[in-house]
């Protein structure tokens, strides 16, 4: 049986010396060393190409490759053949400008067509964390809203970029054209989200059993009905900005769940774009951003707005 690679570290000094069963435990430490131990022994870790033992010494710039075996991982999730715009990529991570309309992973009516089987058709190293179902996923975006979204190729820079979301340092920033023209130029909306008792399908503020949620906009430019705005989330709950656009009665543009029916101008799900991130590199520690633009048919509908 053939067996991939599950994870792939390269060694920093502060590591050296180290027995590689016990540095593995720093590396990733969601494991024990026991655990790490048995994999070593069974082939399952390799440095430098050859297979060791668990009491080996780490050396400086040694490359430790964790793999797993092709069955364990769940034959459910069928390769989807299609193309991904990959905006970045290095050994660690991955950021992709999802279509909307794709499915971030698979669930409930999307099983073999999501990001996730995209993912695996192109044979990416992915971590492992949230399970075989959900590989790389470390945050998502909803299936009609396009843009940036950051997917991670080992467990460690997994770990490393959930801290960030946790802690509110992972930075992200949308567009969202929305119906009715907004007063304020800026605005923060701080309203508790739970899901909702009557739709299970969608999300309510519910100021007593809701989880925090903070949405802060910048109104980019009004029209006679309508308005365009930057939203950054503070938290990243599940339609946030969504619900919170609905709350403040400024729902997206043609969204089906939140939108009152607003559908007429565009009819093909939420004009909201995911066009910024940043975020801290789980391996250089330095600061990156990406962005990326409109998609035609949202901005072809902004160009012909009064």
């Amino acid at each position: 049986m053939a067996m991939i690679v599950k994870n792939k570290y390269k060694i920093s000094n502060n590591l050296v010396g180290l027995r590689i069963d016990k540095a593995l435990t720093v590396l990733d430490n969601t494991c024990s060393r026991v655990y790490f131990s048995n994999l070593i022994k069974n082939g399952y870790i390799t440095v430098n190409g050859e297979k060791i033992s668990p009491s080996y010494k780490i050396q400086n710039e040694d490359e430790i490759v964790v793999y797993v075996k092709e069955d364990e991982i769940d034959d459910s999730i069928k390769p989807y053949e299609l193309e991904l715009n990959i905006i970045y990529e290095d050994d660690d991570i991955l950021i992709i400008n999802k279509p909307q309309g794709l499915v971030v992973h698979p669930g409930d009516g999307h099983q073999n067509d999501t990001l996730v089987n995209a993912l695996i058709y192109n044979k990416k190293e992915l971590s492992t964390v949230n399970g075989f179902n959900r590989v790389g996923i470390v945050h998502r975006i909803d299936k009609d809203t396009s843009g940036l979204l950051l997917v991670c190729k080992n467990d460690y820079s997994h770990n490393f970029i959930a801290e960030q979301l946790k802690d509110h340092t992972m930075h992200r920033e949308y567009i969202a054209l929305v119906t009715g023209v907004i007063a304020n130029n800026k605005g923060k909306i701080i309203a508790p989200l739970a899901r909702s008792k009557e739709n299970r399908m969608k999300y309510e503020v519910n100021p007593v059993e809701g989880k925090e949620a903070i949405t802060h906009f910048e109104v980019i430019k009004r029209f006679e009905k309508y308005t365009l705005i930057k939203c950054r989330l503070e938290t990243g709950r599940t339609h946030q900005i969504r619900v919170h656009m609905d709350y403040i009665h400024h729902p997206i543009v043609g969204d089906p769940l939140y939108g009152h029916n607003n559908c007429a101008l565009y009819n093909k799900g939420q004009l909201l774009h995911a066009y910024k991130l940043t975020f801290i590199h789980p391996k250089t520690k330095k600061e990156m951003t990406f962005e990326c633009p409109l998609p035609d048919y949202f901005e072809s509908i902004i160009n012909n707005l009064k």
